[in-house]
C-alpha cells in the first residue's frame, strides 16, 4: 500500500499549511494591505485636495474675471460720464464765450454810435462857426459899415440860436 501514501491526505500537513496560510494572510494584511490601503487613501485625499484646489482656483478665476468685466463696464460708464460732462462744460463755455462776444460787439456798436454822435456834434459846431464867419462877413458887406463888437456878438448869437432852433425842429 505504498501507492496510497502518495495519494493519502495528511491532516497535520493540511493543518500546518492552513496555519501557514492564515499566518501569511495576517502578516500580509498587517504589513502590506493596511499600509497600502493607508497610502492609497492618502493619495486619494491628495488627489481630491488637488481637485478641490483646482475647483476653487477656477471659481476664483471666474469670480476675478467677472469682477474685472464689471470694473471694465464701470470704467466705460465713468469714461462716458466724464465725456458727457466735458461736452456739457464745453457747450456752457461756448455759450458764455458767445455771450461775451455779443456783449463786446454791442459795446463796440454803442461806442461807434457815441463816436458818430460826437463827430456829428463837432461837425455841426464847425459848420456853425463857419456859418457865423460867413454871416458876419455878409452882414458887414450888407451893412457896409463897421459893426461894433457888441453888435457883432449880438448878431452872431441870434443867428446861432435861430440855427439851433431849426436843427432841433428837424
Amino acid at each position: 500500500m505504498q501507492s496510497l501514501d502518495v495519494i493519502s491526505v495528511n491532516i497535520w500537513q493540511i493543518l500546518a499549511s492552513l496555519a501557514n496560510l492564515v499566518l501569511l494572510f495576517l502578516m500580509v494584511k498587517k504589513f502590506l494591505y493596511k499600509p497600502v490601503k493607508k497610502m492609497l487613501e492618502q493619495r486619494q485625499n491628495t488627489i481630491q485636495g488637488d481637485y478641490d484646489a483646482a475647483s476653487e482656483a477656477k471659481e476664483k478665476a471666474v469670480s476675478a474675471q467677472n469682477e474685472y468685466e464689471e470694473k471694465l463696464r464701470g470704467a466705460k460708464e465713468e469714461a462716458d460720464g466724464v465725456i458727457k460732462n466735458a461736452v456739457s462744460i464745453a457747450n456752457e463755455r461756448e455759450k458764455e464765450i458767445i455771450a461775451q462776444a455779443k456783449q463786446k460787439a454791442e459795446g463796440i456798436v454803442r461806442q461807434a454810435e457815441n463816436d458818430a454822435v460826437l463827430e456829428r456834434k463837432k461837425a455841426e459846431d464847425g459848420i456853425r462857426k463857419e456859418i457865423v464867419e460867413v454871416s458876419s462877413l455878409l452882414t458887414e458887406k450888407m451893412l457896409e459899415r463897421e459893426v461894433s463888437a457888441d453888435d457883432h456878438k449880438h448878431f452872431i448869437d441870434s443867428f446861432i440860436e435861430s440855427i439851433g432852433d431849426e436843427n432841433d425842429a428837424n
